[in-house]
Parts: C-alpha cells; sequence; structure tokens
C-alpha cells in the first residue's frame, strides 16, 4: 500500500504513472463481459429508432413555429444582440416604448430613482414578453410613472452581458478613474466606441 502513494509524486511531476504503480485489471475481468457480443437490436427496437429519427428530422424550424404562435421570444433576460436579430429592430421595443413614455409624461423629481408599484411592473412585463406592445397611457401608468422607470431598470438589469459589456468592464473602470475631466471624457468616449452595434446603439 505505501508503494503506490511513493509514486505519487512522481506522477505529478512527470505526468504519468510508472508501471510498478499500475495494476493491470485484464484478468480480472470475466470472460462472459470481454467475450460478449452486442445484441442485434429487435424489430420492436429498430422501428422505435426509426420513428424518433423521423421525428427528429420533421421537427419545424424556430420561424415556423414562430410564425405558428408556438414559440415565443423572451424579452427580459434575453442577450441584446440575440433579441434584437430575432425581433429585427434596432433598439428594443421595450426600451424604445418606455422611453417615449417617459420624455411625455414622466418630467417627474426621481423618475429613474423612485421604484414602481411591484404589480404594475409585472403586469409590463408580461405584456412585453408576450411580444405585445402595452397601451401605457392607461391610468394605471400614468398615475404610476414609476413604474415605467422601474421596468427600463429590470430590463438592464436581467440582460446576460450587462450594456457596458463584461468585457469593457475594467476599460470603463480605468477610464471613470482617471485624473481630470477632459482626460475622463477622452477616455469613455474611446471604450464607447469599443461597444459591440447593439450596445452602442
Amino acid at each position: 500500500t505505501l508503494q503506490p502513494m511513493l509514486c505519487l509524486p512522481v506522477f505529478l511531476q512527470v505526468g504519468f504513472f510508472p508501471s510498478e504503480c499500475v495494476e493491470l485489471i485484464n484478468d480480472k475481468v470475466p470472460q462472459s463481459v470481454t467475450n460478449s457480443v452486442p445484441k442485434p437490436v429487435s424489430k420492436k427496437h429498430g422501428k422505435l429508432i426509426t420513428f424518433l429519427r423521423t421525428f427528429m428530422k420533421s421537427r419545424p424550424t424556430k420561424q415556423k413555429l414562430k410564425q405558428r404562435g408556438i414559440l415565443k421570444e423572451r424579452v427580459f433576460g434575453c442577450d441584446l444582440g440575440e433579441h434584437l436579430l430575432n425581433s429585427g429592430h434596432d433598439v428594443p421595443q421595450v426600451l424604445k416604448s418606455c422611453t417615449e413614455f417617459i420624455e411625455k409624461h414622466g418630467i417627474v423629481d426621481g423618475i429613474y430613482r423612485l421604484s414602481g408599484i411591484a404589480s404594475n411592473i409585472q403586469k409590463l412585463r408580461h405584456e412585453f414578453d408576450s411580444e405585445q406592445i402595452p397601451d401605457l397611457t392607461k391610468d394605471i401608468y400614468i398615475q404610476d410613472i414609476h413604474c415605467v422607470g422601474s421596468l427600463c431598470k429590470l430590463y438592464f438589469r436581467e440582460l446576460p452581458n450587462p450594456l457596458l459589456t463584461y468585457q469593457l468592464y475594467e476599460k470603463f473602470s480605468d477610464a471613470v478613474s482617471a485624473a481630470t475631466d477632459e482626460e475622463r471624457l477622452v477616455k469613455i468616449h474611446d471604450v464607447i466606441q469599443q461597444l459591440p452595434p447593439p450596445h452602442y446603439r
């Protein structure tokens, strides 16, 4: 029992086990296992395999499922580039609708600081996730303008890769900590130019 343990440092250094540390198991494997021939597939199983192959090949494409209304694309928690590619938009509809509404009705103190009513935020989220554009001029939303601002923040928060991207995080961090305002502005501008097109837009 001590010999294999003495061999361990050699294994870590060299990268393989020396022959004295390895025990061959050929003699210990029962002949029934080594001599076994694979069983032929029965007719019943053969038909099942054929059915499964045809089923997998005849699956409708993602585009056809979308046309039939069976498959719905996620809006929240979906990669920004992927979402825009699937929706055919330059900017996510949720952001476009919410920002237009805020520009028109939401010039109030703390529009992005104060939180809206959770149930209103969830209603809006559900409608956008169902590929509908909700009517934001309903009284329920006009009276709770902050829920629209909260929905925008929720969208950004749930992006798998943040708006300013994980890849550029260090560069943004360096740019923000520049010594002077002028230098900071130049550095931030340079990093923004490096954002992927969907994030830049």
